[in-house]
Order: structure tokens, then sequence, then C-alpha cells
């Protein structure tokens, strides 16, 4: 009791001197202001992370890591290409890719499923940033759940391969809702943990940015007759009409949804790559920025390779990823909830004010 008492005594006494210093130093008619936060807590570099699956992993990119390029069956094929690497934050130190090629939204967020070996990238996030202050997370997650998107395109490969296929549009299309609309709840979920991990290591909501991004296509209808075969992109015109207007506009609406939900920012890059994807250029690759149907001939004669030796193929290329971080480093110097990557005058991605999908 004693000691309870010695607590109240002494606890008034101090709220007297807070109330005398208050008056003192701002005058009685100036209420104190807010205290301004000084950012991310904690102690370290100011750092942006990537986190999600091979749209942020730099997969097409190239110059993989060795320890993510098969090295004990790790093909997570992360790339200093990657969009992460290209993004110009100022005040950023470090940058950090999490990301892993073909990761579903279960790896990005808290629990035990694994992506080629890796354990969770939340759990990753949560040892990170206990020497790093994390000013902003981006995230894409979302087409290996349900959608199952790179399957997709493998769908659409193999109708154009065996010509008495019918369209691989007539089979997925009727399904397409249904299957983003299960997609959107475990994109939530694992956005929610993202959050949690930074909520228990002390950050309040404004301590930080939340983005997640949709896809580009990587494909479109604007291939020269010559390239749309085995010697760069092997699909039929109806299908690839699909997946620009229809497939990936929908894809887009349902994470639109998913950030919305989670309240974290949505980037919108379902138009980013019109004109520029896979093919579109015809005799000059370099104004793609996805990479074509790849090959890689050495991995063929690797029984531990061979099964990844076209894992590279229509994904963004070192071109595109520039053009999407350059994107997302205006567009986390702007407040509003989302934009859309769209191309500018200047021939460069930049964010349009509203989200334009579909």
């Amino acid at each position: 009791m004693r000691r309870f008492r010695w607590w109240i005594g002494w606890g008034v006494m101090l709220f007297v001197l807070v109330l005398v210093g208050i008056f003192v130093f701002t005058g009685p008619s100036t209420p104190p202001g807010p205290i301004e936060r000084p950012g991310p807590p904690g102690t370290g570099p100011l750092t942006i992370v990537s986190m999600g699956d091979s749209t942020l992993s730099g997969e097409g990119a190239g110059s993989y890591t060795v320890d993510t390029n098969g090295a004990n069956g790790d093909w997570c094929h992360r790339s200093p290409n990657a969009t992460v690497e290209k993004t110009d934050v100022p005040g950023i130190v470090e940058k950090v890719n999490l990301a892993c090629s073909g990761a579903p939204a279960a790896q990005v967020g808290l629990g035990d499923t694994r992506q080629w070996t890796e354990p969770s990238q939340a759990g990753q996030l949560a040892e990170l940033v206990k020497t790093h202050r994390v000013a902003a997370v981006v995230v894409a997650v979302g087409a290996n759940d349900d959608p199952h998107f790179s399957q997709l395109i493998s769908q659409c490969f193999q109708a154009w391969f065996v010509s008495g296929n019918a369209p691989c549009r007539t089979t997925i299309a009727p399904t397409w809702q249904q299957r983003v609309d299960a997609m959107v709840p475990k994109v939530v979920s694992a956005l929610g943990d993202i959050k949690t991990v930074l909520a228990r290591a002390g950050y309040e909501p404004e301590d930080y940015q939340l983005v997640l991004q949709s896809y580009a296509a990587p494909i479109g209808p604007g291939i020269p007759a010559n390239l749309q075969n085995l010697n760069g992109c092997p699909f039929r015109t109806e299908d690839l009409l699909w997946v620009v207007n229809e497939g990936v506009p929908v894809l887009s609406r349902g994470l639109a949804s998913a950030a919305a939900q989670a309240g974290a920012r949505f980037l919108d890059l379902s138009r980013a790559g019109l004109g520029h994807e896979a093919c579109s250029g015809g005799a000059d690759p370099s104004t793609e920025w996805f990479s074509r149907l790849t090959l890689q001939l050495n991995d063929l004669a690797d029984a531990d390779r061979a099964g990844h030796a076209i894992q590279e193929s229509f994904h963004p290329n070192a071109n595109g990823h520039a053009q999407f971080g350059r994107c997302l480093t205006e567009f986390l110097a702007t407040s509003g909830p989302a934009a859309a990557c769209l191309k500018g005058q200047d021939g460069n991605l930049h964010p349009a004010a509203a989200v334009t999908a579909g």
C-alpha cells in the first residue's frame, strides 16, 4: 500500500511539473503540438523491400544471384536487375528483395509454406526489421494462386502447338472471374500478415508504405507473323487478344479489391507493357520489356536444371524492370491510394492518377 501511495504522490508531482513546463515554454494560450514520429522505428538503414513472386524477384531479367539460380534447389531467381533495385527513393539506403519466382500468397504470408526451399517471406521480413528501418514494402502476389497465370500461358502455348486444339481462352474464360475471386482473400491474408509483422516490431501505419502491384500482360496481339511461332511467341491471335483485353484486366481488378480490403496502396500495371510486349519489336527486341520464349540449352544437359530451362520465358526483362522501378519510385512520392503505370510522352512509364484497368 505504501508503495502505491508513493507512486501516486510522485505521479501527481510529475504531472504538476509537466503542466508548469508547458506553461513556461509555450505560454498559456498555446497548446502543445502533435509529436512527429521520426519515421520507421528501430535502428539500421532506411530500406525498401520487395516481396511476392517472379514479377518482383527478377525472373526474366537475368544475372540471377548464385544462391537463387538452382543452388540446393533454390530457383527463386532474384536478379540485380529486379524492380526494387531500379527504384531511386530519396532517403532509402538499402534495397532488399525477398520475392521468389512462383511464390503463392501463403508463402508470402506467415506460416510453414515454402517456395523453392525458402520459408515464409513475412517471416524473413520479421528478421529483417531487427536490423533495418523499413520505409516501404512493395508486393506482387496472387497470380500463382487460383488464377495459375503461368499455367494459363502454358495452355495457350499448347493450343498453338497442337493444331486440333481449341483456343485456350475457350477453356479458361468461363471460370476466370471465379478463379480471380477465389484468389482475393488469399492476397488479403498475405498483406495482413505483412502488416502484423511490422506492427509487432513497433511500426505504426504512418511509418511505412505498403504497395500491392498488379501484373502487366507479357504478350499481346501486335506480333509479326514470322515470330508467332517457336522463334519467339507461339500463341494464337485470339488468345493473345483475350489475355490483353480480358485476362489481365480482370486479374488486376481483383488485386485492386484485395489492396482496398487490406488497407494497402495499389499500383496497376495491367496496361504498363502495351506496345512493348514480347515479340512486339519484331527484328528489334531491344524495344521489348518482356522476354520471348527463352530456352537455356545448357540446362538441358543437367537433370536438375532441365525442368527450369524455359523458366525465364514471358516475364519482364531488364528493360521492363527498369520501367516498373521508375513508375514505382514516382508512385511512392505521391499520396493517393492508387494509380496506374502508363507510358507518357517521353516513352517512359509514369503513375497516372486513376486506376485504368478494364
